[in-house]
């Protein structure tokens, strides 16, 4: 081990095998936690207390001659529903991912007949009986999923370096199916269904596709590789095809068809196998090979993303959340089984089933009457990469001057909650003070 390295961190090694050999969790907790999350978000807009702001703001907006006295008060509502926000998306996000962990399943079935029942009564109790239909309302959607991705992306890198965080969440080594593996596969997703191809804009340059990709939590891809080199890749390869995106499903398909073949005829034993050669290709060929998973991920994506924009929503939603989910039990039990680190088949279905999952139960927002996004979501929304950014800059430093390994269930949950919402205060204040880093 470096010296300089563990004197930073004398338990690397202890905190490298914490995370190493893990196999995963069911498709049905899965299924549970891709439920909770955005339950979580449509309970929020059902709740409402937006109005806390927008009295205020109406109060203030009276004093103009007052400019400070302007400034103060808005702040100060903004913060306060923002906490609101915070206490009733991030707070309950955090307690499913560690102490709630093993009652998952019911919450999520208590948590949709709640649901429910609640849009129903509103409803028929309300006089605004207009359904949300069209692209003003999608936008909403993707960005309500692009949020809820975040969030939970930003709990988990710090969550699993804790022991109060279940190994069954962390990324698998070989072979299965957990929550952080979904992570990198959804960011190609989420990309892809709100791409310049999906919206039939006219393709992006190179210089402008590379622009556009966006850091994500990066996983073990090789010796050199990273998920960075991942997305430019897909970023080059895709203008290159430009194909209109009616068809990018099918050349998608086609990929990972093909590469599917590759994996069951031998190139998976190659893959997983710890022997590398000294030349660059067996260096990092994780990362390498993965390369055709993502392209086809991404271009299935387009396609998907096209229909939403240009069909039926919410058919196009629930059928594709049906078929791809079908198709991730059979290729996981009689083809191959899902493995996020090459990227197969199954995994890629996987993430398909998931994220139009967690898209379609974001949809029944568009159910409620006069519903509006929170706060805190718009926040996150418009500081996505500063958000990003800065909870990897506070998980290195709760990493640096805390043992995260050793600390008491009691001790985590405090550090956690108290990372969460210095998270999201910081990226509320970013909003009041005009500051933005978007890369969507």
């Amino acid at each position: 081990m470096d010296p300089l390295a563990n004197s930073f961190n004398p338990n690397k090694l202890l905190k490298e095998q914490f995370v190493s050999n893990l196999t995963g969790s069911s498709m049905l907790e899965i299924f549970a936690l891709s439920t909770i999350v955005p339950g979580l978000i449509v309970l929020r807009h059902l709740i409402g207390f937006h109005r806390l702001f927008d009295s205020w703001a109406i109060e203030t907006s009276l004093k103009k001659s007052d400019n400070a006295t302007v400034v103060s008060k808005n702040s100060w509502a903004y913060m306060a529903t923002a906490t609101v926000d915070f206490l009733c998306i991030v707070l309950p996000i955090l307690l499913f991912l560690t102490v709630l962990a093993e009652w998952t399943l019911i919450c999520a079935i208590l948590m949709m007949l709640v649901l429910l029942f609640s849009i129903i009564a509103k409803r028929f109790t309300s006089s605004h009986y207009f359904f949300g239909e069209g692209t003003n309302f999608l936008r909403t959607n993707i960005s309500s999923y692009r949020v809820s991705m975040m969030i939970v992306t930003c709990l988990c890198i710090l969550a699993v370096d804790f022991q109060i965080f279940p190994r069954r969440f962390a990324k698998t080594e070989t072979y299965g199916t957990s929550l952080m593996d979904l992570g990198v596969g959804s960011f190609v997703l989420a990309n892809a269904l709100v791409s310049h191809q999906a919206r039939n804009i006219p393709s992006m340059k190179w210089k402008t596709a590379l622009k556009s990709t966006s850091p994500v939590h990066v996983g073990e891809y090789g010796v050199h590789w990273n998920f960075f080199f991942t997305l430019a890749a897909v970023s080059i390869l895709t203008p290159i095809v430009n194909l209109p995106p009616q068809y990018c499903g099918i050349l998608g398909s086609i990929i990972l068809i093909g590469y599917q073949s590759c994996l069951v005829n031998g190139l998976n034993m190659y893959l997983l196998s710890d022997k590398r050669g000294l030349d660059l290709i067996s260096q990092n060929k994780e990362g390498i090979f993965s390369i055709f998973g993502y392209w086809g991920l991404y271009l299935t994506g387009v396609q998907l993303g096209n229909y939403l924009f240009f069909g039926n929503h919410s058919t196009t939603m629930w059928r594709s959340n049906k078929w791809a989910r079908l198709l991730t039990l059979f290729l996981d039990r009689h083809v191959e089984r899902v493995s996020r680190r090459m990227c197969n088949l199954g995994y890629v279905t996987l993430v398909l089933a998931q994220n139009l999952q967690v898209l379609g139960i974001l949809m029944l927002s568009d159910y409620i009457p006069a519903s509006e996004t929170s706060v805190l979501e718009q926040a996150f929304d418009r500081n996505l990469l500063g958000s990003f950014l800065l909870a990897n800059i506070l998980t290195g430093l709760v990493n640096l001057y805390g043992d995260t390994l050793f600390a008491s269930s009691a001790k985590s949950l405090v550090i956690l909650a108290t990372y969460s919402f210095t998270l999201s205060a910081v990226t509320g204040l970013m909003v009041l003070y005009g500051i933005r880093l978007k890369f969507w």
